[in-house]
């Protein structure tokens, strides 16, 4: 299904500006549908104008939660013209709204006709049309109207009216999600001078939660918001916004809390035909919501905590073991444990990490560059050898990243250790001429992540087989490799000499 910019730019002359304007509309009407029980349709009209009445193209539609609607397929992308269209022709040419005619029907559907010019304000006085909205309300469930009903379709009328005036949809204020109140929410009205005229129940509810048990209706509601509000300036704050509104201005949503209750607010002005005649106030509450977000949030950190704690503990561990090979005058038995110090650290370097961030995910890169630099500074090896990283191993889970670490960590030791001159493995090739050099590069296809560790050092010994090996490095990684990664991993002489290590892990569900 093509969008509405795909559309619009597609089979129409409609400009970038012209566009945004309407996905802003898009963003926006579910509210006035609700409030006209009633599907909206935006018509635009196709390239070229050579017809009377124009051809129009759909390209969004939006159906009431609030009423049956009028259309059971979709009408996005569909073209009409002819006196089916006759309606948005006249709303489009002559910029006002039209409601006009007997109804229609579609299949055995009664519907009513509405056509709301949208019209876009700039540097002209009146702004120019550039597309209608079709209102077409179902009529077969068609009653005498409630108190409720009758005040919604008040309000849609006036919010219809500034569509075709350019003053609605609302500008969007930066960083504002399209999490609103809605209709079904609650909806208070009210008047110039601020006082409410209507609440539904909902509304009623929500100021319930915060501590008003009296009718809402009558009240000054900015002044009853402030004074419920548990924290002064932030009820002061929602006041100021909903005064804002009865100046005709469009102020962010706030939130109130009150007695262990939070009220998500909405104002927005009502000014059909440039007069400001009060302001349509939105609420949710989002006591619920908040709970479970602070519960979150909560979690979030006692992990974080957890993940410090880890940290210090294997950073205590390590000093422990340092101490440790200090005092052991057996050479072999202290680059074992200056080994195992190695290994602990690369464990703790993702702990490190997992403390810093909001969820149980790493970014690796970092990871990896640090312990390729420890690589570098504590292997024993008389020749100097560079590390670098190709490509990019990205966000891995926490399961993933602490074993790859680890192999990493032993694949990046073998390679400088025994892979120039300084190393145990005597009788091995020469290195490659030149600088020594070992390169981790890493690239993610079809839900596997590919690493490669080479280098341009002596290559493997020959008869070498990886699982009849006996260091206890080697068999760290296939164990890990095979086992917690559920990967392979491969070891094998490069072409142009030294030695690679090929490891494939899958990303999948574990």
């Amino acid at each position: 299904m093509s969008t509405l910019r795909d559309l619009a730019e597609e089979h129409t002359d409609l400009g970038p500006a012209d566009i945004d304007h309407l996905h802003r509309l898009a963003g926006d009407w579910q509210l006035l549908s609700d409030l006209s029980f009633a599907d909206l349709l935006l018509w635009v009209p196709v390239r070229p104008p050579d017809t009377r009445p124009r051809a129009f193209l759909c390209v969004a539609q939006v159906r009431p939660t609030t009423a049956p609607t009028a259309y059971q397929d979709d009408q996005v992308g569909r073209i009409v013209g002819g006196p089916e269209v006759a309606h948005l022709d006249i709303a489009y040419a002559q910029a006002r709204i039209w409601r006009e005619g007997d109804p229609v029907w579609y299949g055995d559907t009664p519907a009513r006709h509405e056509a709301i010019p949208v019209r876009i304000r700039g540097e002209e006085e009146h702004g120019e049309v550039v597309a209608v909205i079709g209102r077409d309300t179902n009529l077969s469930t068609a009653r005498t109207p409630s108190q409720l009903e009758l005040n919604y379709l008040t309000t849609a009328d006036d919010l219809a009216q500034m569509v075709a005036d350019g003053t609605f949809p609302p500008p969007r204020h930066p960083g504002e999600t399209t999490s609103a109140p809605r209709v079904g929410d609650g909806l208070i009205r009210l008047d110039a001078s601020g006082k409410v005229t209507y609440a539904s129940p909902n509304a009623q509810s929500a100021y319930r939660r915060l501590g008003f048990n009296a009718h809402l209706v009558g009240e000054e509601l900015a002044e009853l918001t402030r004074r419920l509000a548990a924290d002064p300036l932030e009820g002061t704050d929602t006041a100021e916004r909903m005064l804002a509104a009865l100046r005709g201005e469009h102020p962010a949503r706030k939130e109130v809390e009150a007695r262990g209750a939070t009220v998500l607010m909405r104002a927005l002005p009502l000014m059909p035909a440039g007069v400001p005649i009060g302001s349509l106030v939105l609420v949710r509450d989002v006591t619920e919501v908040r709970r479970r977000d602070r519960a979150l949030m909560t979690k979030d950190a006692t992990i974080r905590e957890i993940h410090h704690r880890v940290k210090n503990n294997l950073q205590t561990v390590a000093a422990l073991l340092r101490l440790q090979a200090r005092r052991v005058d057996n050479a072999e038995a202290r680059m074992a444990l200056q080994e195992s110090v190695r290994r602990v650290a690369s464990i703790a370097l993702v702990h490190e990490t997992l403390s810093m961030s909001s969820d149980e995910a790493v970014e690796f890169d970092g990871i990896v560059d640090r312990v390729a630099s420890a690589a570098t500074e504590v292997a024993a090896t008389e020749s100097a050898v560079t590390m670098r990283r190709e490509g990019t191993f990205g966000v891995l889970p926490a399961e993933i990243a602490t074993s790859l670490v680890m192999v990493l960590n032993e694949l990046l030791i073998n390679a400088v250790e025994h892979g120039f001159p300084g190393g145990e493995d005597g009788g091995a090739p020469e290195p490659a001429e030149g600088p020594g050099e070992v390169i981790v590069s890493a690239h993610r296809f079809r839900q596997q992540l590919h690493v490669t560790v080479a280098d341009n050092g002596r290559g493997l010994p020959e008869g070498f087989r990886a699982d009849a090996g006996g260091r206890l490095g080697l068999q760290i990684v296939r164990a890990l490799a095979t086992g917690e990664l559920r990967g392979s991993i491969e070891l094998r002489n490069r072409a142009g000499g030294g030695t690679e290590a090929v490891l494939v892990v899958p990303l999948g569900k574990r």
